[in-house]
């Protein structure tokens, strides 16, 4: 095998979920690994892959929902509901993906009434900040008098949470398939943005069976005294996993998103000059933040700042710089250029999503035009010394690391030139954000591993995208492979 990216012919000993030996040899080709030599053909190994933002049963559920994706209008994903809607069917018809931020027309409950009157419907945004209810489905929520159908943020998870869900036993399984998918894909963990009680729900999970990918599941507010109250920590073991799964961080928001234009700005929304919300909303105070980032991290609980529009990401590098504390900001998409240094200057881990850059070039040339150019700046942050750490937010986008990869380095997933192609990052940058860190493999490190049929740095961005992935080992053992 080839150790690393361009590396040389290897040997390479795995025991007790460690990587005990490394044996530089020209002619070596295979992986040892307790008594069981493997043959790998000259094949690449990798540090193991994260997805650092996933909203796991989010993304579990959405495979099985009416998808929305590519959906051009409200209209359009209208007729889609009355195809693919029974109406003598009284269950939720759940769908996942529409993005409106350029619609011609604007969603609404009459839209949905129209094609499908008496069977709950709940369309989620493809960035999980609203959701679009026709007015069975708002009555279920307990949301009858709202006067669009159309909820946004805060209000919209809990309308979500207040529809009936599938069984605690159904979403575990659906979770486990998309657990054992993400390790066909090189993943060997994730930190779990999911909204709720995601500690608790990982201690029921991992009392059945492993998981196939690591797991750090992150806290909200509203469970934050009860994790504190247990003495949990960033890091600390949950239920019987042999210390696959563990708590996360804290996650707090300071604004909405792009899409639905509640991501916070300094400058006005196009057409929203003057009303109320034109710069997006505050979703924190930032005394609230600075109150709950200190409680946590006095505790030894990292705070996840979620931070897209330039001033939200102005409050949440303030914060931080009040707390005095290890941390992240999530998303970071629109900056102000004199904060790019304060990331490093703060030990701020900054988690990205390069898919979005590619996905939401359009929607931020129309809302955030003339200011693009510090958007998706990964190259910039990384100039500034920051650190990246990629994710997917899947299901924003597919649970799939080679898809944020191939953004990152080729600004662009169609036939149209590099968007902003001064933020590219190169290869090798690019592997060490998905790797969280990791450079190399090396003695000592967790056996988290990746063995991969081509060459990252022969690859062009279509390879990267289809990346094929030989096998996968976790903490010693192979969670995808022939072995």
């Amino acid at each position: 095998m080839r150790l690393g990216a361009g590396g040389p012919l290897a040997r390479l000993r795995v025991a007790d979920g460690r990587v005990t030996h490394i044996h530089l040899d020209a002619d070596a080709a295979p992986v040892e690994r307790g008594d069981q030599v493997l043959d790998l053909d000259g094949r690449v190994l990798l540090p193991g892959l994260w997805d650092a933002h996933v909203h796991l049963a989010e993304w579990a559920a959405a495979r099985h929902r009416l998808d929305l994706a590519g959906t051009g209008s409200a209209r359009a994903v209208a007729d889609l509901v009355r195809e693919r809607g029974t109406a003598n069917d009284r269950t939720v018809l759940y769908g996942y993906g529409f993005r409106d931020g350029l619609w011609p027309d604007a969603p609404h409950k009459s839209l949905l009434d129209a094609v499908l009157p008496d069977r709950p419907v709940a369309l989620v945004s493809a960035d999980l900040h609203a959701v679009w209810l026709n007015s069975a489905g708002l009555a279920l929520a307990g949301r009858i008098d709202h006067p669009t159908g159309l909820i946004r943020e805060y209000e919209a998870h809990e309308a979500l949470s207040a529809l009936p869900a599938a069984p605690a036993a159904t979403v575990d399984r659906w979770i486990a398939d998309a657990c054992r998918a993400a390790a066909a894909r090189g993943v060997t963990g994730v930190i779990d943005f999911q909204f709720g009680d995601t500690v608790t729900d990982w201690e029921r999970r991992s009392a059945d069976t492993p998981p196939a990918v690591r797991v750090a599941a992150a806290v909200y507010p509203s469970g934050l005294e009860a994790a504190l109250s247990r003495g949990l920590r960033t890091g600390s073991e949950i239920g019987v996993s042999g210390g696959l799964v563990r708590v996360g961080p804290l996650k707090l928001f300071t604004d909405g998103s792009l899409n639905t234009r509640t991501a916070l700005c300094h400058d006005p929304y196009p057409g929203l000059e003057g009303t109320d919300g034109a710069h997006g909303i505050e979703q924190t105070a930032p005394d609230e933040l600075i109150r709950l980032m200190r409680r946590a991290s006095a505790h030894g609980i990292e705070p996840a700042v979620h931070a897209i529009g330039d001033r939200a990401n102005t409050l949440a590098l303030d914060a931080f710089a009040a707390v005095r504390c290890r941390g992240r900001i999530e998303h970071a998409q629109l900056l102000d250029p004199e904060d790019l240094p304060c990331f490093a200057e703060l030990d701020v881990t900054v988690g990205v999503q390069p898919r979005h850059a590619t996905d939401d070039r359009d929607v931020a040339d129309h809302h955030w035009a003339g200011r693009t150019a510090r958007a998706f700046a990964y190259a910039g942050l990384l100039a500034a010394g920051a650190r990246l750490e990629f994710g997917s937010d899947a299901p924003v986008s597919p649970l799939d690391p080679w898809l944020g990869l191939a953004s990152a380095v080729s600004r662009t997933d169609d036939a149209r030139p590099a968007w902003h192609p001064e933020q590219r990052l190169l290869v090798p940058d690019a592997l060490v954000a998905a790797a969280r860190g990791r450079r190399a493999v090396r003695v000592g490190d967790p056996a988290d591993l990746v063995v991969v049929d081509v060459d990252p740095l022969d690859a062009d961005a279509d390879t990267l995208r289809t990346m094929p992935v030989h096998a996968t080992l976790t903490d010693g053992r192979w969670t995808h492979g022939p072995y």
